[in-house]
This record gives structure tokens, sequence and C-alpha cells, in this order.
């Protein structure tokens, strides 16, 4: 195996990895050792509620190679052991229904499984035979704000058990030779007894978000955003129960992290294709056969961590799913989804802000991963609410071009008919009004009549307007025939004509102008429009 250094550099190959200048093998016999020890210990303090000062607490215990009085001997260098917190982990393995007997059981007496490193942080990563939890080894940064968050991690598990945040179990230390290496212990996102035919790690991002070509080379890639992209184009599609389940808990713990000034999380995506299970795929985990197979963990699953009915979520995990979230591609391929939110102890920091800043002024600011709390968590949301999940649409029937002009000039007919109907309606109340219009065919400047001289009785009736925009009335119905060639205002010699074939007349708004004129004493003309 290739030598591995905090960096997460390779070395040599036929050499054990190894982590801070300490072996895999030893570094998984001190886990086991340190973890058997302090969980064994903490049976005999009484449960109480946890106090304030309880985050803060860590205990010591040195574990030479030789043995003592408290501690059994082993073959490993000498270490001291630290536990971080240990009744307030205590509490949060009790909220999970994580027995202490099931907790050394799956840590202790069963062998760890050493995980290829999926990331670019260099961490290393052990997964347990039966698929329940994952060690991480993290830096002193990130150990030291997972320390600061645990009272808001605390109150938030109180009030939201259904989360897709990553759950903490247990926070340590190992010193050996002046070294510290830390470690947490959390749930397992995509479980090793489904085989999983695509793995993302989304940010929402598009600067560098590509894996790389050594990445695809691996037997499992984990692809990133614009990969994503390219290979599911029309996003996966969810009922639309399950969809809001998704969003709604994907919009909670967006909330919490940028709460707690976090960013650079990531949403760990894990793809089964069912139409490409094969035989011994699904409902393998490993274990020596004492406890029944898969995930045992309150809440662990993909299917328990969404918001929603919990006796729903329970009765769709079967050992068919694995907890998986039942979902199809746009070509009705049938999936299992597995998710998590990843990588959440980075905060946004001073040096983080240098780093934004840096990248912005170089490329767009707001595609680096790099981003200030909020926008990262909008950002994160937009893409994996219009990119990545997606409600199926129910079918819905669609009428044809045709048909849908068939019916718009149906509707147009129909509304001609009403309206030809109303101008009837009101056709005996128009002729009376426009008796006066008759004596206009005499206009020399003389007699008027008194509809003429005071047209304010016209225009006070809206319904003589309201037939200003009906369509239905042929240029047949009225003819003007207006002949005025004085262009002299005082000279009133005019002469109109009016042929009246339908009563059915309709005047356009002009007509207040013509109300506003008719009071002087000119040769203006009054203007008939249909």
């Amino acid at each position: 195996m290739s030598t591995t250094t905090e960096n997460g550099m390779g070395g040599p190959r036929g050499r054990e990895k190894t982590y801070k200048k300490t072996t895999s093998s030893a570094l998984k016999g001190a886990i086991q050792l340190g973890i058997g020890y302090t969980v064994g210990n903490l049976t005999s303090k009484p449960d109480r509620d946890v106090l304030m000062q309880d985050f803060y607490v860590v205990e010591s215990v040195f574990l030479p190679s030789e043995g003592s009085n408290l501690t059994p001997a082993h073959h490993y260098p000498d270490f001291r052991f630290k536990t971080y917190a240990p009744l307030a982990f205590r509490y949060f393995r009790d909220l999970f229904g994580i027995k202490p007997d099931d907790y050394l059981y799956s840590l202790v007496n069963e062998p760890l499984i050493e995980l290829t490193n999926p990331g670019a942080s260099g961490s290393l990563f052990y997964l347990t035979s039966d698929d329940e939890f994952i060690i991480k080894t993290v830096q002193h940064k990130e150990a030291k704000f997972l320390q600061r968050l645990l009272p808001g991690y605390y109150m938030n598990l109180n009030q939201n058990p259904r989360t897709l945040l990553p759950k903490f179990y247990g926070l340590y230390c190992i010193q050996s030779g002046g070294i510290n290496i830390r470690l947490v212990v959390m749930n397992n996102v995509l479980p090793r007894s489904v085989k999983m035919h695509y793995k993302y790690d989304l940010k929402g991002s598009t600067y560098k978000r590509r894996a790389s070509r050594k990445e695809r080379e691996k037997s499992c890639p984990t692809y990133k955003d614009l990969d994503f992209q390219d290979m599911h184009e029309e996003g996966l599609h969810f009922d639309t129960e399950t969809f809001n389940n998704i969003m709604k808990t994907l919009q909670r713990d967006c909330r919490v992290l940028e709460s707690f000034k976090i960013m650079d999380y990531s949403l760990l995506l894990g793809v089964h294709v069912l139409d490409h299970r094969e035989g011994g795929e699904l409902g393998q985990a490993g274990g020596d056969g004492r406890r029944p197979v898969g995930q045992r963990v309150l809440y662990s699953t993909a299917m328990e961590s969404i918001q929603g009915d919990g006796k729903a979520a329970e009765a769709v995990t079967t050992d068919d799913t694995m907890g998986g979230i039942p979902a199809k591609t746009h070509k009705d391929e049938k999936l299992l989804i597995y998710l998590g939110i990843i990588d959440i102890l980075q905060s946004y920091r001073f040096i983080k802000k240098l780093e934004h800043s840096w990248k912005a002024l170089v490329y767009d600011g707001d595609s680096v991963s790099v981003h200030r709390p909020g926008f990262y968590a909008s950002r994160f949301l937009k893409f994996l609410s219009t990119r990545v999940f997606r409600k199926n649409q129910p079918f819905r029937f669609s009428p044809s071009k045709r048909t849908r002009t068939s019916i718009h000039a149906l509707k147009s007919s129909s509304q001609e008919i009403l309206s030809s109907q109303a101008d009837e309606r009101h056709g005996e109340d128009r002729r009376d009004r426009l008796g006066g219009a008759r004596s206009l065919a005499s206009l020399d400047g003389q007699v008027m009549s008194d509809s003429y001289l005071r047209p304010d009785r016209i225009s006070a009736n809206p319904s003589f307007f309201e037939g200003s925009s009906v369509g239905t009335i042929s240029t047949s119905s009225i003819f003007v025939n207006v002949d005025n060639r004085t262009e002299d205002r005082d000279d009133v010699a005019s002469s109109s004509t009016f042929t009246l074939e339908d009563s059915a007349i309709c005047l356009t708004s002009e007509q207040s102008t013509v109300d506003v004129d008719m009071d002087r004493d000119d040769g203006s003309v009054l203007d008939v429009y249909l």
C-alpha cells in the first residue's frame, strides 16, 4: 500500500499507509483500545441531564504498551487517549438509539475497514464492518470548531433528529510521540452493502468542480457538480411528497449551518440503479451474523433522515431499498438515492475570507466554493432544487395547436354573438338618442337641435359607449360623407350627408372631443367612427 502523509501525498507502493508518521495498523489498534476503555468507563457513571460544562470536559488516560492497573497491555507504541465531552456524546448516542454494547461491538470487537481517501483533505477514513459508523481523522482547527459547535448542535438534535447533517457520536484524540491525531465518529452516509453506480460531491459551485483524471480512473470515482450536469442533465425525479420532504430538510439544515457561519460543505450523493442490480448487491453487509443485516441506528438511513411522517419512512425502509430514497431518471430508470451533508467543520473565518477575496479577483466570485455563509446556502439550495432534484410531472392532456385555434375561434365568435345581442337590446335607446342627428343633415350654421346643443345628455349615458370596441358592425351599417372645404374657422359653410342603413352605430372616445367643441361657434364637423 502507498504511504500517505498528513497532506494526503502518496509514496512508494508496498509500504503500509501512514498518517502523521503513524502506521494505519497502529492507529486502528489505538482507536479500538481507547474507545473500548472510555466507553466501558462511562457505563459506571449515572445517567443525568447534560449540563453546559459537560461540553467542555476532556477526559484523558495513558495506555502504556506494558499495560497498567486500568488499561490492558498492547503491542503498539505508548499513547494517551483523550475523550471530549463524553457525557454529551453519550446523550447523542442515546438519542439515536445506540446502546453502549452495540457501539463497542461495532468499533472494538469487529475489524475496521480502511477506505480510500474520497477527498482532497488528506484525512483517513475507517468504516465499521456493520456499515454503521465512519471514523475520520480531522485537523486541529476542525476539532476545536466542533467543540464550540456542540451546545448548538445539541439543541438542534433535540428539536430535529431528522436531519441530513452529520451525526457525531464521539470526538477523540490520540497522542503518541509528540503527535496529536484527532478523530471523529459519525454516521455512514453510503452503506457498503449497496453498490453505488454513481457518487457525487456537490457544492453548487462551478469553479474547478469537475473530477480530476486521476479520480476518474478509480473503480468508483467521486464526481462533482459539472460532472453531474453532464451525466444527469435532466436531474433526478421524485414524487411530489418526497421532493418536498427533501427540500424542507435541506432548507432547515442550511439555516442551521448559516446560523453557525458554516460554509464550504457538500452534499454527498450516492445513486444506485435498480435496473443494473446484480445478485448480492443489496443486503450483504459485513459482520458475523450476530445482528441483522442493514443499518440499525435510528434516523441513520436516507429515508429516515428527511422530514416527513416517521411511520411512512419506516414502512418504505425495507430490505429491498436498504433505506434508500426511491427516484427515477427522465427515462424512467428506477434508482435508490443515498445522501447526506458532509464537511460542515469549515467556518467562514479570516483565512477563508482572504481565500474568497483572492479567488474573486482572478475568477468569478460567485462561482468559487468559498463564499460567505448566506450566499453559499442560497446557491447550494438553488442548485439542488433546480439541477439535481426535480418533481415527477403528472401527465396532462395538451391539446394540439389546431384544437387550441378552433377553441379560440369558437370563443371569439361567441363573444361576437353576445356583443351583437347587447347592441340589439340597446337599439331602441340608440335610435332615440341619435334622433337629433338627422337635423345635422342641414348643418348650415343656423338651426341646431336641442340634443346637439346639449351633448351632456349623450355622454352621461355609459351604455352609449359600451359598444365602442365591438367589431361586429360592418362598414355598410353607416355611410359617412363629410365634405369640408372651408379652411376659415369663422365660416361655417359645410355640408355633411348621413345615410343611416342600420341603427347599430358606435361612437369612439373621440366623442368627448366633439362635446368640448360643441359650444364653439365655428364650423367644426362631427366625426363619427365605427
